[in-house]
């Protein structure tokens, strides 16, 4: 130890922990990357298929124009459309690809589908809508109907054109505005194009060998069958009684649903390459008088507490105080220095120190909450997490460790390798074989590939250029929302952005900004605007300059999606190239922006 108190990084403890994160990091790491996951199309594409949509219609080819055209009827495509209403612009036209609102929440209508940040920071508009959750954490069912709430108060669906997939949008600049495509024949024309995919969209399925020679039920996550389960969101899966389920992925999904799937099912084989770090839960009701009593603008205010807070800020006051909260105050350097009693700035290195030792407190804890709630000490020794708190998506659940007690459920973990083999009738890992009736692939969604893979569509601006080839070395944006070469379009995401694991703070914050610019163009007159390269080349640069993807902590992380599966540096990785400022900071700097006036940074014509 230092003089000071702070840990030198050298003690046995870290040196120990280093290296069997270390050792269970190599374990898991593929050459493959990213690559190592499924596209669901060919012979996997009816695990896309929409469980929810009611029978197809016939439906004439639209040919439309509106001054916004949203691709995406999510919470971001909801909030853009709120924030374009606020400055006064309706004629605005969603396109998604879904046969109604909810994005995500559309799609994950899996038993225990909950989302794990508290209510009253992630759903957006409750100002607006006058809603009071009725948790702390609501389930997606609730998340969903007030989303829809959302559309119907703003009068979307009117003209709304769902279920219905954008194949292409192209910039027409004879008429200064763009030409949206899609697979039902429309030719919509829209004065400016918001892409509002969101960052969880496209399903993956893992590249195991055989999956398609499974002769099973299999589906994804994303697509629950409750036709063959039974159920719905709550549970009460009636027809898995004498069924042989297995599922693969133990990431934050599988945590919600297998405590479902375990109550149900004949026998239940959760097939594990990582195990998953869960904290407590602990939800509970809200008071909803302390809701509509509270001050105006009181939820932008706890959204950003709550942002500052997990971005290492030293907030006096905790206005959320969960789970997320705790772990971020947990090593927070300026708490972390007053409890070692340094009233001084503490350096880089002490800093670093700092981290690894409060992070180590906090995995261990984790680790201990296993222990003492499995009862079989091979089970426990598999479900440990062994590796850094942020190299994966913190998981937070009441039931999940205890279902690995229950005599129909069976862990198979896998030391890291995965699944070897799918066959017909089961699953084969080592020399292991489990015969299964049901495989549910708990599998996540691709975000380390392009992003007009993600989207499903190429994007071509001036001159006929794809964003696809614009992006090809690398992202180039000014502010994340705005590329030189494509007039009028934003889009909204955690590209070169300031991330929080409150996706809905970072859309408000984008939408308010791409409302702004939009009603500040139709205002003064013009119709085009686009980013200079001059402003999107030293936006760049100050995303190289203080990139937050590429830490020494994130490259000795076991793989995960937030790190491109184990390649940190990667630059289409989710991660890879956020604004290192972090959320609060790139807020204030887009709210100075617009406070300053000039639009600087943009051409308009």
């Amino acid at each position: 130890m230092s003089t000071a108190g702070v840990p030198d990084g050298t003690s046995d403890d870290l040196i120990s922990l280093r290296a069997r994160y270390v050792h269970e990091r190599v374990k898991r790491l593929r050459v493959d990357g990213n690559a190592q996951f499924r596209e669901p199309t060919g012979a996997l594409a009816r695990f896309v298929d929409d469980p929810w949509a009611p029978p197809a219609t016939d439906r004439p080819p639209v040919r439309a124009h509106h001054h916004v055209v949203i691709v995406g009827g999510g919470l971001g495509g909801l909030v853009v459309a709120a924030a374009l209403r606020d400055v006064g612009i309706t004629d605005v036209q969603i396109v998604d690809r879904a046969s109604d609102f909810g994005g995500t929440w559309y799609w994950n209508r899996y038993p225990g589908a909950m989302c794990d940040t508290e209510s009253l920071v992630y759903l957006p508009l409750l100002e607006t809508t006058g809603y009071v959750p009725s948790q702390r954490y609501v389930d997606g069912e609730e998340i969903r109907l007030h989303l829809l709430g959302i559309a119907e108060l703003l009068g979307l669906r009117e003209r709304a054109l769902l279920r219905t997939a954008v194949t292409g949008a192209e910039w027409d600049a004879t008429g200064s505005r763009w030409i949206v495509r899609t697979d039902h024949g429309d030719d919509l024309a829209g004065q400016f194009l918001v892409i509002a995919n969101g960052p969880l969209s496209k399903p993956k399925l893992p590249g195991i060998p055989g999956i398609e020679e499974f002769a099973g039920h299999a589906f994804h996550t994303s697509r629950w069958d409750y036709g063959y389960t039974g159920g719905g969101i709550h549970g009460g899966l009636d027809r898995l009684g004498d069924q042989r389920v297995g599922v693969i992925g133990t990431g934050a999904t599988a945590v919600q649903c297998i405590p479902h799937l375990a109550e149900a099912s004949g026998h239940l084989h959760v097939f594990q390459r990582t195990p998953a770090a869960v904290d407590v839960r602990a939800n509970g009701p809200l008071d909803p008088a302390a809701v509509r009593t509270a001050e105006p603008g009181w939820q932008r205010a706890r959204m950003r507490n709550y942002s500052a807070i997990i971005a290492g800020e030293d907030e006096p006051v905790d206005l959320v105080a969960d789970g997320w909260t705790e772990m971020f105050r947990e090593v927070s350097i300026a708490a972390l220095a007053r409890a070692r009693g340094l009233a001084r700035e503490t350096t880089a290195d002490e800093r670093a120190n700092l981290l690894a030792a409060a992070d180590l407190r906090t995995m261990d804890r984790i680790r201990a909450r296993v222990a003492s709630s499995i009862d079989a000490p091979d089970t426990v020794a598999a479900l440990q997490p062994w590796y850094g708190r942020w190299c994966k998506r913190p998981c937070f659940h009441d039931e999940y460790l205890s279902v690995f007690n229950r005599p129909n459920v069976t862990l198979v973990d896998t030391d890291g390798r995965g699944v070897d083999r799918i066959t017909r009738t089961g699953v084969i890992v080592g020399a292991r074989s489990f015969e299964l009736d049901c495989l549910v692939f708990a599998t996540g969604f691709e975000v380390g590939t392009a992003y007009t893979s993600r989207t499903g569509f190429e994007v071509h601006g001036l001159d006929g250029r794809s964003l696809g080839g614009t992006w090809a070395d690398g992202l180039r944006t000014f502010h994340g929302l705005q590329i030189h070469g494509f007039p009028n379009c934003f889009v909204l995401g955690a590209n070169q952005t300031g991330v929080t694991p409150n996706y809905t703070f970072m859309a408000t914050e984008q939408a308010r900004h791409i409302a702004y610019i939009v009603g500040a163009v139709m205002a003064r007159g013009h119709c085009v605007v686009e980013a200079t390269a001059d402003a999107e080349q030293r936006w760049v640069d100050e995303i190289v300059r203080r990139a937050a993807g590429g830490s020494p902590y994130a490259e000795t992380c076991t793989p995960s999606f937030l790190n491109g599966e184990g390649r940190p540096n990667d630059p289409v990785g989710l991660l890879a190239s956020t604004f290192g400022g972090g959320p609060i900071e790139f807020s204030d700097l887009l709210e100075a922006w617009r406070a300053e006036g000039s639009l600087s940074g943009l051409d308009l014509r």
